[in-house]
């Protein structure tokens, strides 16, 4: 095999967003009409993939909603055996196959303790599903290969579309709409870039850069680049890689800088002219036309965009990032080598 299973399902994304925001959208309505008011915030479990989306929802339910998310330790309750209190939470587990045990436990815990809680999962007949009060599937279809990519978006997808349901927001939802259409662009822009990323094929480390609604993106990007190429890819804040970890940039260093307008793009300017002072192989992802001119690998992102939408669009050139890589390394990016689709741990 050659990725071809993988490569597949990164083009399916837009479909399945697009059947996940009309399947989905009633029953996130009525979710939210049964836990208004039963909460102050908002726990999420979740592992790998999954605890990228969670960290996205931090990001997404904190600015438009007003809302604390916390991300939940379940070996406080499955290894040491304590159950923290979860008093006015909405405990929230995200899993794709909705398998594990841990994040199943910190539900069951939630239902202890008489809390709301909500599942989001490709399988709506899986045990997390089970233990959960509300349940949204992300109709992904079926994932094969192993390296998680349609559930990843849909799960960002399910975030972003209970958040417009929290906030009754028309505008936001009508953003939402529009996202098939700008992750199907991107796609299709992309596809000219996979040979230039096979530039890559002999580095052995690469820095991921994101700030904000793509801090997520930043992990997501790492952690496809690990499991695909085996390459060691570490994610960070823009805030956080100043504190330090730019000493590690040298002449060629790899660094994948995602900077969307918004918010955070002049603290994104900032790093990325340090990079370059410090020559620094720079990859980006960005819709401004200033950045993507000093980029070795300019990546544009479609305009019209909003920025809290750009990590299910930013993360698509990401993906395809990680397959170059696999094939251009001769590695099988459908199975890579010390994986498994289902991951249980306790």
């Amino acid at each position: 095999m050659n990725g071809e299973q993988l490569e597949r399902e990164i083009h399916e994304q837009p479909a399945v967003i697009s059947t996940l925001l009309e399947a989905e959208n009633n029953a996130v309505a009525r979710i939210v009409e049964a836990v208004r008011g039963r909460f102050d915030y908002i726990l999420i479990a979740a592992r790998g993939t999954s605890d990228n989306a969670a960290r996205y929802a931090q990001y997404l339910l904190g600015i438009h909603n007003h809302l604390s998310v916390m991300l939940a330790t379940p070996s406080v309750l499955t290894l040491y055996g304590a159950a923290p209190s979860m008093a006015r939470a909405l405990v929230v587990g995200i899993s794709q196959s909705g398998q594990s045990p841990d994040i199943i436990a910190v539900l069951e815990e939630g239902r202890r303790q008489k809390r709301p809680t909500l599942a989001i999962t490709n399988d709506p007949a899986s045990p997390l599903a089970n233990a959960a009060e509300h349940v949204i599937q992300l109709h992904a279809g079926l994932e094969r290969a192993v390296a998680a990519t349609k559930t990843y978006t849909a799960s960002l997808a399910a975030i972003a579309l209970l958040s417009t349901h929290l906030e009754n927001g028309a505008e936001h939802r009508a953003e939402l709409a529009a996202l098939p259409g700008l992750m199907q662009r991107m796609l299709e822009d992309s596809a000219t870039l996979l040979p230039r990323f096979e530039r890559y094929r002999y580095m052995e480390h690469c820095a991921v850069i994101g700030r904000g609604f793509n801090y997520a993106t930043a992990f997501e990007i790492a952690l496809k680049v690990k499991e695909l190429a085996s390459v060691i890819a570490e994610p960070y804040s823009s805030a956080d890689f100043l504190h330090g970890p730019i000493a590690v940039i040298a002449k060629g260093f790899p660094a994948l800088v995602v900077a969307p307008s918004g918010a955070t793009l002049v603290d994104l300017q900032h790093l990325v002219g340090r990079l370059i002072e410090q020559q620094a192989e720079l990859i980006l992802i960005s819709d401004a036309a200033s950045l993507l001119g000093h980029a070795h690998v300019p990546i544009q992102l479609p305009t019209g965009c909003p920025e809290w939408l750009t990590p299910l669009v930013a993360v698509l050139p990401g993906q395809l990032f990680g397959l170059a890589l696999a094939r251009a390394r001769t590695m099988d990016p459908d199975h890579p080598a010390g994986l498994t689709k289902v991951t249980e741990t306790w």
